[in-house]
C-alpha cells in the first residue's frame, strides 16, 4: 500500500482489504530524511510507525533528502520496487482520485517491473467519497495547508462533516489538488486509536503545517 499517512490512503487500504482480491502486506511511505517526517504531510516518523502498528502491517520507508531531485526520488523508488519483488509483491495500491497525470506517472514507473498498480478510489465523486470516509469512522486531522488555495486557519482542523460544510467554493472535498493533507489517527482496520495532540502551527516553504505528537 502506497501510504501517505492520510485519509485517501486509509480509505483505499480499507477497500482493498474488503474486496479480498489481494493480501496487503505492508505500507510504503516516502519520508523526508532530514526532517524525519512524511513527505508533504509533515507527520513525524513515530506517528507513521504508530499507524503501521495499529493496522498490523509492516512499514517500509523510502528516505529522501529535503531537496530531492526527480532523479534521486526515482532511483530510491526503484530500489523499493526491487525489494518488493524479492518479497513476492505483485501489486502496489494507490489512493489517487482523479488526477490523470499522477496516475500515468505511477503506471509508467511500474511498467515492466512485474508489479501492477491498483487504484481502488479512482474516479469516485469526491464529495460523496469524503462523506463516506467520515461515515466509515475514519478520523483525521489536517496537517498541511496550501494557503494559496485554502485559508491557513484550516490547519489543525479535524476532517469531519463540519469542516466539509465550511470549505470554500472550488476546494476539492478530499483536497486532491493539494489544497490540504491529513493524518489518520483512527478508522477502519485500526486496532485502537492513536491519541494525538495538536501542537505548533508554522509556515514553512510556502505551506502551513500543523505538528502532531502522540500522547503518552
Amino acid at each position: 500500500m502506497s501510504w501517505s499517512s492520510g485519509k485517501d490512503s486509509a480509505m483505499a487500504l480499507d477497500l482493498a482489504r474488503a474486496e479480498g482480491t489481494v493480501e496487503v502486506t505492508g505500507l510504503l511511505s516516502t519520508v523526508n530524511a532530514d526532517a524525519d517526517r512524511v513527505a508533504m504531510h509533515a507527520v513525524r516518523r513515530s506517528l507513521l510507525e504508530a499507524q503501521a502498528d495499529r493496522l498490523g502491517l509492516a512499514l517500509i520507508t523510502v528516505d529522501i533528502p529535503a531537496s530531492c531531485t526527480n532523479e534521486v526520488y526515482e532511483a530510491r523508488f526503484a530500489g523499493a520496487i526491487d525489494k518488493a519483488l524479492v518479497e513476492g509483491v505483485t501489486n502496489f495500491i494507490f489512493g489517487d482520485l482523479f488526477l490523470g497525470d499522477v496516475r500515468a506517472y505511477r503506471e509508467e514507473r511500474l511498467t515492466g517491473t512485474g508489479i501492477s498498480p491498483t487504484f481502488p478510489l479512482w474516479d469516485r465523486p469526491t464529495d460523496i467519497l469524503a462523506r463516506e470516509m467520515i461515515e466509515s469512522g475514519l478520523k483525521a486531522v489536517i496537517t498541511c495547508v496550501d494557503p494559496t488555495q485554502l485559508p491557513s486557519e484550516f490547519a489543525g482542523r479535524h476532517f469531519d462533516a463540519e469542516l466539509l460544510s465550511e470549505l470554500p467554493a472550488g476546494i476539492d472535498p478530499c483536497g486532491e489538488r493539494g489544497e490540504f493533507h491529513t493524518f489518520v489517527w483512527d478508522g477502519p482496520g485500526f486496532r485502537s486509536p492513536i491519541d494525538v495532540e495538536i501542537g505548533q502551527i508554522v509556515e514553512r516553504d510556502g505551506f502551513i503545517f500543523c505538528d502532531l505528537t502522540e500522547s503518552k
